[in-house]
This record gives C-alpha cells, sequence and structure tokens, in this order.
C-alpha cells in the first residue's frame, strides 16, 4: 500500500486589483495561493514543499434595454490559461455563452455533481487514468440555457468542430482532429424551487467520419461519438445524498483499443453546522476494449461481434472512495480529505491512499 500524506498552507485572496479602459468595462481580480507538504511512504518523496498559485479575472456590465453581460477569466497554477467565459443574459429569452472552459457547458458541466466537503473522489491528488465525459465542452463552443419554467430549464450547447481546440482570437482550429465534425449536447435540468431534489439528464453527439485503415482504404466506424450521464440528489436538511452515471461510446474498431467508458458515482455530505461539514463518497470508473478473436478478427462494433459471430470484449476497472472533512472559521479553515484507490489507469491490481491536509484558508 502506498501513502501519500499532504500538508498544505492556502489562502484566498479577496478583490486584489481593478483594470479599467477607456470604453471598456471593468475586469476585478482575485487569487488563491496554497502550499503543501507532501509525503510518499515507501516512495522517494525529495522535496516535500508544493505551491499552487492561480488568477481569475470577473467583469460584468448591462446592455441597452435591461440586458446583462459577465466575462470570467481564469488562470490556473503559475498564472497558465485555464478557461473563459462570455455570457449574455436577456430578460426573457435565456442566457447565451460563448465558452472556452473544461465542462464549461453542456455536459462537461455535469462530469461529477456529487455531494462532497471538499474535492471529487478522483481529484484529491492520486493519479488516475479517468475519462469523464465532457461533450463539447472541451472544444470553443455556444450555448443557450432556457429561462427556468416551474424548476425546469434545458441547455444546448454546439461546438462547429468538437475537436478539443480552444482557439485564439481571429484563429482557427484547422484539422486538430480530421475524425470529428460538429458536436451538440442537450441537457434537462429540474428540481424543486428550494433545490431539496434535483435531476438532470444529458446526451452529447458528435459527427465522427470514416477513418483510414493501414493500406489506405477508409474504415466505417458504424456512428458518431456519442455520451451520456444522468443524476440525482436530494437534500434533507444539513444532509445531502446524490449519484450519477455516465457512459461514453467511441465506436473505435482498431483491436485492443477502448470501445467505452462508463463511470458511477454517489456522494454522501453532511453539515455539522455553519463551519463544519464531513462527507464520503465512492467512484466506479469501467474500460471495455476490443480483442483479437480466435478468427483473427476484430470485433465490429455495428453488433459487437466479429466476422464468425464470436464477440470478447473485456472490461476492466478502478474504484475510489473518499473520506473528506472540510472546518472553517471566518476566513481560516481545516480541509482534510483521506482517499482510496484500487486498480488505477485500469492496469494491473494496485492500491494507492492518498491524505491530504489543508490547515488555513484565508479569504
Amino acid at each position: 500500500m502506498n501513502k501519500y500524506t499532504k500538508i498544505g498552507l492556502s489562502a484566498l485572496c479577496g478583490s486584489l486589483a481593478s483594470v479599467v479602459a477607456a470604453n471598456a468595462g471593468s475586469l476585478d481580480v482575485t487569487g488563491t495561493a496554497e502550499a503543501t507538504w507532501t509525503n510518499l511512504s515507501k516512495k522517494v518523496t525529495g522535496n516535500p514543499i508544493g505551491m499552487n498559485t492561480g488568477l481569475t479575472f470577473t467583469g460584468n456590465g448591462e446592455l441597452d434595454g435591461g440586458q446583462t453581460f459577465s466575462v470570467a477569466i481564469a488562470q490556473t497554477d503559475k498564472v497558465a490559461y485555464s478557461s473563459a467565459n462570455i455570457t449574455l443574459n436577456t430578460n426573457s429569452a435565456g442566457s447565451f455563452k460563448l465558452s472556452q472552459a473544461e465542462g464549461g457547458a453542456g455536459i462537461g458541466g455535469y462530469d461529477d455533481n456529487m455531494p462532497r466537503a471538499w474535492e471529487e473522489v478522483w481529484d484529491t491528488g492520486i493519479s488516475t487514468n479517468v475519462n469523464l465525459q465532457k461533450g463539447v465542452g472541451s472544444s470553443t463552443n455556444i450555448s443557450w440555457t432556457s429561462p427556468k419554467i416551474i424548476g425546469t430549464s434545458i441547455q444546448i450547447a454546439y461546438a462547429p468542430d468538437n475537436d478539443g481546440a480552444a482557439n485564439n482570437n481571429k484563429a482557427v482550429s484547422g484539422d486538430a482532429s480530421h475524425a470529428f465534425g460538429s458536436g451538440w449536447d442537450v441537457v434537462l435540468n429540474t428540481g424543486t424551487a428550494n433545490g431539496g431534489i434535483n435531476l438532470f439528464i444529458g446526451a452529447s453527439e458528435t459527427e465522427q467520419s470514416d477513418q483510414k485503415k493501414s493500406d489506405g482504404d477508409l474504415k466505417d466506424l458504424g456512428g458518431n461519438h456519442q455520451e451520456g450521464v444522468a443524476g440525482l440528489q436530494f437534500k434533507f436538511g444539513p444532509l445531502a445524498l446524490g449519484g450519477q452515471a455516465s457512459v461514453e461510446r467511441l465506436r473505435t474498431q482498431s483491436l485492443n483499443a477502448t470501445n467505452y467508458y462508463a463511470n458511477t458515482s454517489w456522494g454522501l455530505a453532511f453539515n455539522v453546522n455553519d463551519d463544519l461539514s464531513v462527507s464520503y463518497s465512492q467512484a466506479r470508473h469501467v474500460q471495455t476494449k476490443t480483442r483479437k478473436q480466435g478468427s483473427g478478427s476484430a470485433v465490429d462494433d455495428k453488433d459487437g461481434k466479429d466476422a464468425s459471430g464470436n464477440a470478447d470484449i473485456p472490461k476492466s476497472w478502478m474504484r475510489g472512495d473518499s473520506l473528506q472533512i472540510s472546518y472553517t472559521i471566518g476566513g481560516v479553515g481545516l480541509k482534510y480529505a483521506k482517499t482510496e484507490y484500487d486498480n488505477t489507469a485500469y492496469g494491473l491490481m494496485s492500491r494507492k491512499l492518498l491524505e491530504k491536509l489543508i490547515f488555513f484558508q484565508y479569504h
């Protein structure tokens, strides 16, 4: 068993600066900084001190007729560009958003929305090969979210070429991924007015062209790239409970290539009071690959069988669970997560244990 112990000091600052240009809106800047101390048992630790810093720029304004707009630009660790959104909020026609954010629109915003005191099970520091369903959220996209009617809204997101590229101004993605074409996401989100019940269902489909085989002929992939997600959450006073599932069909026909991904997760969180919360959550991830049959051919993705009528699509999986505690008093916070994962990276069976502690946070 590998043990990971991490102690950290973090700071979350308020508005640091305001940048104003003539005939333009202003941008407020907030920043975060986190210092960590990590100890790896049965591993070479080396220097255990780490640091994470980031900046976020936000701005908003009002147009004629009462419509409003907002801008958000995020810089992650060491001021590396992360995401950006430009949103137009109309009076009665919903909101329109141009997004360059991982999971910023469509089903990407629902990759893991389970209750937790701190982080997702797979995002507490253990290196895994988790594949999350993002739809068009990984590409520059345009989305529309309808106004809520009886607690229900619909979001539609579109990427002209769902190739995973985030283009600069006056730039195009070119042939970033010749196999993928345009992509669409549709998400239905509904629930009670007080947030006691929340249900979300989403689907994504991306056009996928035929691919060339080694001999130069085209190989029929049998359909488009498809993804889906569904989840349900309940809140009973200080208690929150939820579960969700997602799936992705790649339609890959190469031998030993991944054909399907599936993820399930659930979480239970309890707010003891305004300062203290605890949670327990689990996640399970499944990967399915095509394999060579006795006849020597690959599984045909259309019906799951090879030319001889045989089918052998083995599955590999990994599973994790996390116990978390978060305690805050004003601007000072203590956060702790103990996470275990089996069979990380869908590879040989292994066990990794992470213990992560952040004991100071300033707002």
